[in-house]
């Protein structure tokens, strides 16, 4: 599994920016997808899951209304629509990938951890200036 991520540039506070995760070599179905960031001097964190059935979609509390986290499995393409852009968001955006096993249920902590993923993109840089 490949992922693709794009989308990051410059921004100001308040402005609105998408990113595009295209993943190669499957369809979403038994994949849960996610959005990680890096910013400068911080560890990674979560940001934004969705599995491939559209469900188990949870946010990082800071972005919670802000950003929307959706999916076209047709483009096998996970988006975050970023809206109401803050300096805090300025990161390393990550998109992140790891296989299902749709015989169990999982807990929402299951989606928020790092070491869930294990297929990871490039990186996409978000700069927000103030």
């Amino acid at each position: 599994v490949q992922l693709q991520a794009s989308g990051g540039g410059l921004a100001q506070a308040g402005d609105s920016l998408r990113l595009s995760c295209t993943a190669s070599g499957h369809t979403f179905n038994n994949y849960a997808m996610a959005w990680f960031r890096q910013g400068p001097g911080k560890e990674r964190e979560f940001v934004a899951s969705i599995s491939g059935t559209g469900g188990n979609i949870y946010y990082l509390d800071a972005v919670k209304g802000r950003f929307t986290i959706s999916m076209d499995d047709a483009k096998s393409t996970v988006y975050l629509r970023m809206n109401s852009l803050k300096p805090e968001d300025t990161a390393v955006y990550y998109c992140t990938a790891s296989v299902l096993d749709l015989s169990k249920r999982y807990h929402s902590s299951w989606y928020t951890r790092t070491s869930t993923y294990v297929y990871w993109g490039q990186g996409t840089q978000v700069t927000v200036s103030s």
